[in-house]
């Protein structure tokens, strides 16, 4: 569990708009506006983000396995090599979004926008991508073993990715 309260995090985001490195994991952060806010390396694994407002912020290496993001505002928010393995992101915004070399292995997307995301050489195993908008993403060298993309929309998306399963076994 985080060591803050949200009243904690609210007054901590008033004096300083960067959280690099900071343990929030399991916290309650529904709702929450942390748009543009520097998160890089920070643990949020298990939290809570729904409905959150993380426009343009700083992910960048940060631990967001299991974390619930569902709903969440992610667009043009830096994610380069996070941990997002597991989390629930369906009928998230990640429009134009860093997402390469995330961990995104047996994440939810149901009906996710990833429209212009970039998703070079990021995990995508087992990832649930039925319905999501990949229209003009970036999927060269990403790894789709087991990934599904019923109903997923592809239209203009760079597909360099590894689908061949005997390749990925």
């Amino acid at each position: 569990m985080s060591p803050f309260t949200r009243e904690q995090l609210l007054e901590l985001l008033r004096s300083n708009p960067s959280l690099a490195g900071i343990d929030l994991g399991g916290a309650n952060l529904e709702a929450i506006n942390l748009s543009g806010v520097n998160l890089k390396h920070a643990n949020l694994w298990g939290a809570r983000l729904t409905g959150s407002h993380l426009e343009g912020a700083d992910l960048s290496g940060a631990n967001l396995h299991f974390a619930s993001l569902n709903g969440a505002d992610l667009s043009d928010a830096k994610l380069s090599e996070a941990d997002l393995g597991g989390a629930d992101l369906h009928h998230a915004n990640l429009s134009r979004a860093d997402l390469s070399k995330a961990k995104l292995s047996g994440a939810n997307l149901h009906d996710a926008n990833l429209s212009g995301v970039n998703l070079n050489s990021t995990n995508l195993r087992w990832a649930n991508l039925t319905g999501a908008n990949l229209e003009g993403a970036d999927l060269d060298h990403a790894d789709l073993h087991h990934a599904n993309l019923h109903g997923a929309r592809l239209t203009g998306a760079s597909l360099g990715a590894q689908l061949d399963t005997e390749r990925n076994a």
